[in-house]
């Protein structure tokens, strides 16, 4: 079972990593550009490319992300043994 869950790890990790290392990006640079330099025309562009406006996915990508994430979670914890049951034979 490890074994379908870390490939399915694998697969939405690799997919989702290039739109969440963007949404980072372009998160930490809005709070620098727009509260710290107050470049609000750098914040309005990099807000684009954050919400990926510039894509016109503005309406599907959270919703794509947040799916991605949850399966990464479930995957993650499912293989980390978290909810497996201890076995009785190792009382001390």
């Amino acid at each position: 079972m490890n074994r379908i869950f870390r490939k399915y790890h694998r697969w939405i990790a690799l997919a989702l990593c290039l739109p969440l290392f963007t949404t980072v990006l372009t998160g930490m640079g809005y709070t620098i550009a727009d509260e710290w330099f107050h470049q609000r025309e750098l914040g309005k562009w990099l807000l684009s490319i954050h919400t990926f406006e510039i894509f016109k996915l503005e309406r599907f990508f959270p919703i794509l992300t947040g799916m991605g994430l949850i399966g990464l979670l479930i995957t993650g914890m499912s293989m980390s043994n978290l909810f497996r049951k201890r076995s009785e034979s190792r009382q001390s």
